[in-house]
């Protein structure tokens, strides 16, 4: 039976945060098999690759040398008689070619991939009539590639290969990483400061789409998808603007002022002192009349710490141009590392 598998939803920028602050917290499990953390370890500080995200509709062709060939979309097999926006009878149509291609992943993958291993080949099925609102509608239906899946026999874990050498222009088959791509570095101590980047150029795209400018077509753009490899595991998310949505809601990143943020970090670092939140922790946890540091307390402790330090800053927090409400969570957030590294004491 065809082992369809499915390309991974894209999520948002927050997710992948989350993601990458809990990979970089796990230090191993204990005895029972429960998950371990360390949350005071520092978190890293990556480099994402941006491509053009299509608005067309997620297509697959996978292979195995039990099956042979199958075509799918997002969510199922399809065909010629079943099919998704004409994909299938494209894919089927070319299948000597399809064919060719996979068995180049294969040469090209040769020693990483068993012999009974199924390849999955994912892209956009992207052009006319498929959507609107965007440039590349104004193009022939073609497929273009940005991903390919191993999905081996033995029922392990699939892992995702290279995919950059494979297309056929002729055929109207498109590599994504043959257009304008955007890199960025992003610190997960402070992510935050990341975001007006990639607002900057999620807007660029939307003004103007590069692979419709490369079709010659000017129009709007959906956005980019921004991509890392971290621990071994590929991790996505995508920015999408609103102008291709027409009167659809859609998920965007919220604008963040990256100097402002700055700012408050050397202010919070300023006034936050070890001596505060020492003081408080022991207050919390009555540890000068034995008590322990327990988790029970940690809201307790970082309430105190921002309470304290409003009382006694709030003419600094003023004049340098901030309410309480702007710094409470970074306050939060520094007062919540200096708990966990003394928890470990």
């Amino acid at each position: 039976m065809i082992k369809m598998s499915k390309f991974p939803k894209i999520g948002q920028y927050r997710q992948v945060v989350k993601e990458i602050q809990m990979m970089s917290a796990f230090t191993g499990v204990d005895d029972l098999g429960n998950a371990l953390y360390d949350n005071t370890l520092p978190k890293p500080i990556l480099k994402f690759k941006g491509t053009v995200k299509l608005h067309g509709t997620n297509a697959g062709v996978g292979h195995n040398p039990t099956d042979g060939l199958w075509v799918q979309s997002r969510s199922n097999v399809i065909t010629p008689l079943s099919d998704n926006a004409g994909f299938a009878t494209f894919v089927m149509s070319k299948e000597a070619l399809f064919n060719d291609m996979i068995e180049n992943v294969r040469y090209t993958e040769r020693g990483n991939i068993g012999d009974n291993d199924g390849v999955v080949i994912f892209g956009e099925w992207a052009g006319g009539g498929i959507q609107k609102g965007v440039a590349i509608t104004g193009i022939e239906k073609s497929f273009f590639i940005f991903d390919v899946k191993v999905v081996p026999e033995d029922g392990s874990e699939s892992y995702y290969i290279e995919s950059d050498y494979l297309k056929d222009t002729d055929n109207r088959i498109y590599n994504i990483e043959d257009y304008l791509s955007y890199h960025i570095e992003i610190d997960f101590n402070r992510p935050d400061l990341a975001q007006a980047k990639m607002i900057e150029i999620t807007d660029t795209v939307e003004k103007l789409c590069p692979v419709g400018k490369a079709f010659g077509i000017e129009g709007v753009g959906e956005g980019v998808v921004w991509t890392t490899t971290y621990k071994g595991a590929k991790l996505r998310f995508k920015v999408k603007g609103e102008k291709h949505a027409g009167k659809s809601k859609v998920k965007t990143l919220n604008p963040v002022d990256s100097e402002k943020i700055g700012r408050i970090h050397e202010l919070v670092n300023e006034i936050v002192s070890v001596d505060r939140m020492a003081q408080q922790l022991a207050l919390a946890c009555d540890t000068i009349n034995g008590g322990t540091i327990d988790r029970k307390f940690l809201g307790d402790y970082i309430r105190m710490v921002i309470s304290d330090t409003m009382e006694e800053e709030m003419d600094l927090i003023l004049e340098s141009g901030f309410e309480p409400k702007d710094i409470n969570k970074y306050i939060s957030e520094l007062a919540r590392k200096y708990w966990f590294e003394q928890e470990k004491l």
